[in-house]
């Protein structure tokens, strides 16, 4: 490793931290406060020790509206969608104004607008999801309408017919360009579309199979060959195993490790090509005692440090 990382997209070392207490994706309370506890625990503070100017105008706000019937299957679309719209909105905004977009949520529904934010500014980026789970199911496909277990299949224009409420989604992601790790829990219908569109996804099983220097390895040589790509980094604490990070709405057994996960940052970091990130679904309310909280909100920093720079040596 050198000694130095630099990044192309924040060149100034400027970072805004968009912080989302949003939960209309899924229907377990207390996701919503995940920024608030990552936020106290030091997160402004560690990341300016790294070098980073932070800028935080405090908490995006969401209001949910007043009646919003289900479409389909899909629970509280109109609530997700403008939730995501305001997301990408002020993702782009980041973006154009040079600095690094660092988005704390709330649950992973939020990726249609943070995806969608870093590929109108970067149509060529690449999107590594790190997550427990495929979050690729279409409205026909989803069983529970919970819409945080759909975002990527909005974004890369597999939810179709589109519902109304998300008529401004556009499909700017492609296949070719998304990389998951960490799988372990995908639905039949996520097989049947990661299959058909020939999308890279490495579960556990590789991951022990090959080792997790050498999944990296090869999630970016399938989304990112010649390394020019900007990548987005999308990080659901529960890729992690429960054992670090078990106060999340959907932990899964057999997940990464505290060192296989920082390992996906830095490896990420290094490449110089990290232009934006999510750290999503840690749910304080979930967690069986404070310790298991505070194990949680900790391995949400020691991942944002780990991408944002932070060196074992």
């Amino acid at each position: 490793m050198s000694d130095e990382i630099t990044y192309n997209f924040a060149a100034e070392r400027r970072l805004e931290i968009i912080s989302c207490p949003f939960s209309g994706g899924q229907g377990k309370a207390g996701v919503e406060l995940g920024p608030f506890h990552v936020l106290q625990a030091g997160l402004v503070r560690q990341l300016e020790e790294l070098s980073w100017k932070v800028d935080h105008p405090g908490d995006l706000e969401f209001v949910k509206p007043a009646d919003d019937p289900l479409d389909g299957k899909l629970k509280n679309p109109k609530y997700v969608s403008a939730a995501a719209e305001l997301v990408a909105d002020r993702v782009e905004a980041v973006h154009k104004s040079g600095r690094f977009p660092l988005t704390i949520g709330g649950d992973h529904s939020l990726g249609i607008g943070t995806l969608t934010g870093t590929l109108r500014q970067y149509p060529d980026a690449c999107v590594l999801w790190i997550d427990a789970h495929a979050d690729i199911n279409t409205p026909e496909t989803t069983d529970s309408g919970n819409i945080h277990g759909c975002p990527v299949s909005f974004v890369l224009g597999l939810a179709e017919p589109r519902p109304a409420a998300f008529a401004w989604v556009e499909p700017l992601l492609k296949a070719n360009r998304l990389a998951y790790i960490g799988l372990r829990d995908v639905d039949p219908g996520e097989r049947k579309i990661l299959r058909e569109h020939n999308i890279a996804a490495y579960s556990m099983h590789e991951v022990d199979k090959y080792g997790i220097g050498k999944v990296v390895e090869m999630a970016l040589a399938r989304v990112n060959p010649e390394g020019t790509r900007p990548i987005h980094l999308s990080f659901d604490i529960d890729a992690m195993d429960p054992e670090w990070a078990p106060a999340t709405g959907t932990p899964v057994r057999g997940g990464l490790s505290w060192r296989e996960s920082c390992y996906i940052c830095e490896a990420v970091a290094e490449t110089g090509n990290l232009a934006a990130m999510d750290l999503v679904e840690c749910n304080p309310s979930l967690g069986d005692s404070p310790a298991s909280v505070n194990k949680t909100i900790t391995a949400a920093c020691t991942l944002v440090r780990s991408a944002m720079g932070e060196r074992l040596l």
